[in-house]
């Protein structure tokens, strides 16, 4: 349930978000998705969390990073940290839940109502602090996958959850032949 007077803030996490859309066969259009909340209230910000392979000559999330930031998304990045495990598979680790949790915190105060993207239950005392601050949260993610992308414990927290799935229409488009989040081309760890 959404207000036309309240003021909304989006936290996008990124990888997150792409693994949802993808496991459900499309891709998501962030100028619909941009669009559409602001349709649905006041949009303050729109955050975009993903971690970037600063040593690769080119990152295929890079052309996408520059779009969101000329586009009015906030966009917070980290350079993810790449290293080879036991098995001597390429890993890369880039974990912005700390980043996304403080600017939630921080933004809490001047919202209605926040958006999260993501299904990650690491984010659900998150969630409950905000609520206490009396703001509003509704969870973006998909229980239609296998397995569901979204924790339990996330989704009893959030008031309002959206799948993710009912959304294809509304920001959905055909996927593209390339990997966009670099999560998806190599092992992420958290």
């Amino acid at each position: 349930m959404f207000y036309k007077d309240e003021r909304l803030a989006l936290f996008i996490d990124g990888s997150n978000l792409y693994a949802a859309a993808k496991a459900l066969g499309f891709d998501i259009d962030y100028k619909l998705l941009r669009k559409e909340f602001m349709r649905r209230g006041k949009l303050l910000r729109a955050f975009y969390y993903t971690a970037l392979l600063e040593n690769d000559e080119y990152s295929p999330i890079r052309p996408l990073v520059d779009w969101l930031n000329y586009n009015g998304f906030t966009m917070v990045t980290k350079p993810a940290k790449e290293y080879t495990d036991s098995m001597g598979r390429r890993k890369v680790k880039g974990n912005m839940d700390i980043e996304l949790a403080v600017n939630a915190m921080e933004l809490a105060p001047h919202v209605d109502h926040i958006v999260l993207f993501s299904g990650d239950g690491d984010f659900r005392p998150l969630i409950e602090s905000i609520q206490r601050q009396g703001v509003r949260v509704s969870v973006v993610s998909t229980i239609r996958s296998q397995p569901p992308m979204i924790s339990d414990e996330l989704r009893r927290q959030a008031d309002n959850f959206i799948e993710l799935d009912e959304l294809k229409d509304v920001l959905g488009r055909p996927p593209r032949e390339y990997n966009p989040e670099p999560s998806n081309t190599v092992a992420v760890e958290d």
